[in-house]
């Protein structure tokens, strides 16, 4: 029997999490809405775990320096309690999508300053600072050496350089990720797994970066180019442990638009974003973009012309409507919709408007997953948080 065989409703069949994900990648009707809540600070999965819940954003990368400066044993210790906190949290919420890895940073420290703190790098020439922010559940550089300054143009080409030279000796197994392969055969003939890649972007954080966007288009086309060549390279692996879902992607915009023209997205994006999905869709993979923002603009290209199958981090509050998006386009699958900030400064009644107004979307116009679109930050109200996840089990049935 064929999967599409399988995923056809007779009655009230019940589908599993990974038939009911594809079966919405396939727009087709699922025995109930699918649900998958982007991501959680530490804070947030702690309060629905009921101890302290190892997923989140900087806070994982500071623990992960902990772990890597008391040892080989202690490392492994901790990864194996991270697959098992992403895990328990995504079963506690009935996800049918499991995110089973967040934020990483396998790199020893060289020297620890004090709990908060370490050293990364040649203490002597060529040193960077972290300290972890436990109220901000942050892990940030606070000095470094050399000092940064500001980049150039003539930085960026130096990059792009050095990243066109590194192609050469980029060469992913055709097998995939071991890791990747081990959870997919642990968890994925039941659920539907989150793999991450194909990341596609320009750096927003430079204002050197934006010069070149507009006089040395050529520099970020061949920096794009880059990216899309490693992401195409390693598509083959990633189909190849089981993985049909890959979540790529990288934020360019606001709430007021994308942080460049819409022709330069038309000239320098589109075309590398094609070859990431047209790879993906060779080897029976689907992709996901996520940016926050209001992508209006470029929306006919983004998820129209460059075949890109879904949507994750949609960001209402900067106008990016379900229904208006499932107008639109009616083959793109959609991800979340839920605002963690209605989540964190919103009463019990306004989370449960939202929830239910995106749930009612997902009944009334199909190809919809529901749920956060973004983290849900520390310092959210621990009753907010339980009126959605009750609300999304509630009603998640047609």
């Amino acid at each position: 029997m064929s999967l599409q065989d399988n995923i056809t409703l007779k009655g009230n069949s019940y589908m599993t999490p990974r038939e009911r994900v594809l079966a919405t990648f396939d727009h087709k009707r699922t025995d109930k809405v699918p649900i998958h809540n982007i991501g959680f600070s530490s804070y947030a999965g702690s309060v629905i775990l009921g101890r302290e819940a190892y997923v989140g954003g900087g806070i994982q990368q500071w623990r992960e320096a902990k772990a890597l400066w008391e040892g080989k044993d202690a490392h492994q210790e901790y990864l194996e309690r991270c697959q098992k906190d992403a895990f328990d949290l995504s079963i506690a919420l009935e996800h049918d999508i499991l995110r089973l890895e967040y934020w990483r940073m396998p790199e020893k420290p060289s020297k620890k300053i004090d709990d908060y703190t370490f050293l990364y790098g040649d203490p002597e020439k060529n040193w960077r600072l972290m300290r972890f922010d436990p109220q901000a559940e942050l892990y940030q550089v606070v000095d470094q050496y050399p000092p940064k300054v500001e980049e150039t143009i003539e930085d960026i080409e130096k990059l792009v350089i050095a990243q066109e030279r590194s192609l050469d000796n980029y060469h992913p197994n055709a097998e995939g990720s071991p890791y990747t392969k081990s959870l997919m055969e642990k968890y994925g003939k039941y659920w539907a797994i989150r793999v991450n890649g194909g990341s596609l972007g320009i750096p927003y954080n430079s204002r050197a970066w934006f010069e070149a966007v507009a006089i040395r288009p050529d520099l970020v086309k061949r920096y794009l180019v880059v990216q899309a060549e490693m992401a195409v390279r390693s598509i083959e692996g990633i189909a190849n442990t089981g993985a049909r879902l890959l979540f790529g992607g990288g934020d360019f915009a606001s709430n007021q638009g994308p942080f460049y023209s819409p022709k330069s997205f038309h000239e320098l994006m589109l075309p590398n974003l094609k070859r990431i999905t047209d790879a993906c869709h060779k080897h029976g993979i689907y992709y996901l973009f996520a940016s926050d923002g209001n992508l209006w603009s470029v929306a006919d290209d983004l998820f129209g012309n460059s075949g890109v199958d879904g949507f994750y981090e949609i960001d209402s509050r900067a106008g990016m409507d379900l229904h208006r998006l499932r107008e639109k386009f009616p083959y793109l699958t959609l991800i979340g919709n839920i605002s963690s900030v209605t989540l964190h400064t919103g009463t019990k009644d306004d989370v449960i408007n939202e929830t239910l107004s995106c749930l009612n979307e997902a009944k009334k116009s199909g190809s919809i997953i529901v749920g956060v679109s973004n983290a849900i930050v520390k310092g959210t109200p621990e009753e907010n948080i339980w009126v959605m996840v009750e609300t999304m089990k509630k009603y998640r049935e047609w």
